[in-house]
């Protein structure tokens, strides 16, 4: 299976991030969908078609933590990475708690995030 079989998602309100992580997992060779909110990546049928999410903890209405929640709910092992710019242990425990596969902090490096990615589709 090549990875342009894996469609991998981004959930992130900052546009200039979507796009960056979009561009990323592209060059990879990853189908990329992206979403500015929770609610929106819920509502459109993505979560079936995802093989990983990439969460930001702090979205618009519905946080990270909570749609990790979620996604968990109808995809138990749909592998979560979360990519933020607030680095809270707090929070960090608690996404690593509830089953994420990462915790990174942005700026994060691309390379890092692409071999996270490939450890988190060959599970």
């Amino acid at each position: 299976m090549t990875q342009s079989t894996y469609v991998v998602v981004a959930v992130d309100d900052d546009r200039r991030v979507r796009e960056s992580v979009q561009s990323v997992l592209e060059s990879a060779g990853y189908d990329t969908e992206t979403f500015e909110t929770a609610e929106a990546f819920l509502s459109s049928g993505a979560v079936a078609r995802a093989r990983c999410a990439i969460l930001d903890v702090r979205l618009p209405g519905m946080d990270g933590l909570e749609l990790q929640r979620r996604v968990r709910k109808e995809r138990p092992g749909l592998p979560v990475i979360f990519v933020t710019a607030h680095d809270d242990d707090e929070i960090r425990q608690q996404a690593l708690a509830d089953g994420a596969e990462a915790f990174v902090v942005k700026p994060f490096d691309a390379a890092d995030l692409i071999a996270l990615i490939e450890v988190a589709v060959a599970q």
